[in-house]
């Protein structure tokens, strides 16, 4: 069975030492890098499984590495911070960041949070049958893990698509940000509410035609989310 591979990043070489004797003595196979640039380059020629992603580092830093890996890559990433750092939890989440952690952090935290990362990004086993759900213009299929829109096929990591279709296989039902964490990321998300606004974001700018068709995700006020069809 092929060991899962973690990127660790970090220009601290304690820190990268203390981390890898732990990842690996929990099972996890390490790569590590000391500089952002050198990191952008392994990720893109050989993704990880998941990578661990300090903000401050030489030659490039977090925010323009994760920038860069998004371009071309879902790989699953956790920023490392350290606790005096300002930290934009909401910009690491628009830039495509999966969590964040700050330093010092607890080694077990640290492994619980990969595990449930990692968690969310293996798509379940499809189920027997047909699960697409179509509207004009629009069809997402949970079994093959695609959405369809205007004739062509969406590229969309797994948490959008999941989001999507929890949405649309309820319309016009409206749902708490924490209802949609709870049903979408599962309890073991470490991560606040506002996960969901960046996600629900991301698929408006993907799917900007969708009032004119006659279906739309939309904000309730107050409340949470609808996808609502007319």
């Amino acid at each position: 069975m092929l060991k899962t591979k973690i990127l660790l990043v970090d220009d601290d070489p304690n820190i990268r030492q203390l981390v890898n004797l732990y990842l690996v003595r929990e099972g996890f196979e390490v790569e590590m890098a000391e500089r952002g640039d050198e990191a952008l380059k392994k990720v893109l020629a050989s993704p990880p499984n998941l990578m661990l992603l300090d903000v401050m580092l030489p030659g490039m830093d977090g925010w323009q590495v994760l920038r860069e890996t998004r371009k071309t890559s879902n790989v699953p990433i956790i920023m490392l911070t350290a606790k005096d750092e300002t930290f934009d939890k909401v910009l690491g989440l628009e830039l495509g960041a999966d969590d964040y952690i700050a330093k010092p952090f607890d080694m077990k935290e640290l492994v619980a949070r990969i595990k449930a990362v990692i968690r969310r990004y293996q798509a379940p086993e499809p189920a027997e049958g047909n699960k697409a759900l179509s509207f004009p213009g629009l069809t997402v299929n949970i079994s093959q893990y695609t959405v369809n829109y205007m004739g062509k096929e969406l590229e969309m990591p797994p948490k959008e698509l999941e989001l999507l279709n929890f949405l649309a296989s309820h319309p016009n039902q409206v749902f708490t940000r924490e209802q949609l964490l709870e049903q979408v990321w599962g309890y073991d998300y470490f991560g606040d509410s506002r996960t969901v606004d960046v996600h629900v974001k991301r698929l408006r700018e993907k799917l900007t035609e969708g009032e004119k068709l006659g279906w739309q995700i939309k904000t309730v006020w107050g409340v949470g989310y609808k996808f609502e069809v007319k």
